[in-house]
């Protein structure tokens, strides 16, 4: 089916208001979690074909990590859908205030290759449960992993309102030049640019989840073996090949060398004395991508690991000291097992090098110092933070996760995934009656000063109302009177 095919079908079916009843909802997200519980084995293998990704990894990172977000979906959509009530001004007092959680209608969703499966199928559970029609475009890259999407979805999902569409950069150029009424890609920065070019020529609303140089900034005061493998864990998940791994490493001289002594004894305890013989260590996705990430092993000096294997597209995991800003290795994204060090003076420093570059989408934090984390956080800019740790601010579902600047635009995860595939409809229901009109002649020619200063009084910007406050002044008033009817009668039988 060619897109503007699928586009036809899906477009009826979102006019046709199929996926607007919250039970049919319900029932899709509840679907897909089926999905994932029954073909568990299949996407662990697709993983290990496509990445070379370990069980473990697999199950944790992709297909629990989407389980547990549907399970929060189910646990509160009823009351995501539900339309909000905002505080009102003293000028509606006598009406009501909605705001409607409306789905976009027909959503294209973009996925990437390195978590081809939560990162395509996440953002499509949200676009679900906000009651969007959707296309799903899995990325042509992880093949093994596309090709047990576009078999698994039409099993389990409606496929008059979602389908998979298959294909390279022929295809999606295709497919982008159709109408959607939102687009959500996570991918590179380059590619990203293209996609929100697209958009525009139809003013389609785009999130974009991107990268970036996500720094790491360690000083003297944590417990360096609990730092190190903390950040070698997030360096090292999926080969390095995560959005929001540490890209580089900002510390003193005297913190690099007990991070690099660190380091060697926890790489041997995780991955034994040749990590390639490893089943927890991954592949890098395609042999462009390995001669990319081979290349910047030229830069500075190989502190820890730096052996290669092309014809597996294995790379050791790398530290890399002496390193220069204008060394290769900090002109762009890693994405691979590579982790240079940069050696700075001070925080002031650390600050200076992390601004003079591109916003990253997450930036990592290790120190004891309250004031110095403080400082570093007002102090510059990125897409998330984990403080003593490195990626776990992700899997925290009541926190947005999203870029800013170069890193991309727009969030998601919990019910900021529902909210960003719906749009806030609001509504202000007016009230007829005649004290409602009363207060609102004033609005009406011809106009005089009286009318002037009234409707100024009216609309002068005071604190919201509280309603609560209403019911329980009420409710105190009726008490009082009752109270003193009830003295009052108990006076006017003693009188008689």
């Amino acid at each position: 089916m060619n897109p503007k095919e699928m586009m036809s079908v899906l477009r009826n079916s979102y006019v046709s208001g199929k996926t607007r009843p919250l039970e049919y909802r319900i029932k899709q997200i509840r679907n897909l979690k089926r999905m994932y519980l029954e073909n568990k084995e299949l996407i662990i293998d697709a993983l290990a074909a496509d990445l070379h990704k370990c069980r473990h990894e697999s199950i944790v990172m992709e297909i629990m990590f989407l389980i547990n977000d549907l399970d929060n979906i189910l646990a509160n959509i009823e009351e995501w859908e539900k339309p909000e009530v905002p505080e009102k001004p003293l000028v509606n007092v006598l009406d009501k205030l909605y705001i409607f959680n409306d789905p976009y209608g027909v959503v294209l969703v973009i996925g990437a290759w390195n978590y081809p499966f939560q990162l395509l199928l996440m953002p499509v559970a949200g676009a679900i449960a906000a009651g969007n029609c959707v296309v799903l475009k899995p990325s042509e890259i992880a093949k093994n992993s596309a090709k047990v999407i576009a078999e698994l979805i039409p099993k389990y999902l409606d496929t008059d309102c979602y389908k998979v569409y298959n294909g390279g950069v022929p295809e999606t150029t295709a497919l982008l030049k159709e109408r959607f009424d939102y687009i959500f890609y996570t991918g590179s920065s380059g590619v990203g640019k293209i996609i929100q070019e697209a958009a525009a020529k139809h003013l389609t609303p785009v999130t974009l989840e991107l990268g970036g140089k996500s720094p790491v900034y360690i000083d003297e005061s944590v417990d360096m073996n609990i730092a190190v493998r903390r950040i070698l864990w997030g360096k090292l998940a999926n080969a390095g090949q995560t959005c929001v791994a540490p890209d580089y490493v900002l510390c003193t001289k005297d913190v690099e060398k007990k991070f690099v002594e660190i380091s060697k004894g926890v790489l041997e305890q995780w991955y034994g004395t040749d990590a390639s013989k490893s089943p927890d260590f991954g592949r890098i996705i395609n042999d462009a991508h390995f001669r990319r990430i081979e290349r910047f092993i030229k830069s500075g000096t190989i502190a820890v690991g730096g052996n290669t294997i092309a014809s597996e597209r294995y790379i050791e995991p790398t530290i890399l000291i002496d390193v220069k800003p204008t060394d290769p290795v900090m002109m762009e994204e890693i994405f691979g097992p590579v982790l240079p060090i940069i050696t700075i003076g001070n925080l002031h420093e650390a600050i200076r090098f992390i601004n003079e570059g591109e916003k990253p989408l997450a930036m990592y934090i290790f120190s004891r110092k309250k004031l110095d984390v403080k400082v570093l956080i007002n102090n510059t800019s990125c897409g998330g933070i984990s403080v003593n740790d490195t990626i776990m601010h992700l899997t925290v579902d009541t926190l947005p996760f999203g870029g800013v600047g170069n890193s991309g635009m727009g969030q998601y995860h919990g019910k900021y995934t529902f909210d960003t595939f719906t749009h806030k409809k609001s509504c202000l229901y007016k009230n007829l009656g005649a004290l409602g009109e009363k207060l609102g002649q004033a609005r009406y020619p011809p106009y005089n000063e009286r009318k002037t200063r009234f409707l100024n009084i009216l609309l002068k910007r005071r604190s919201p109302i509280s309603f609560d406050f209403i019911r329980y002044f009420v409710a105190f008033g009726l008490g009082a009177a009752a109270i003193y009817m009830y003295y009052n009668s108990r006076s006017f039988i003693r009188r008689t």
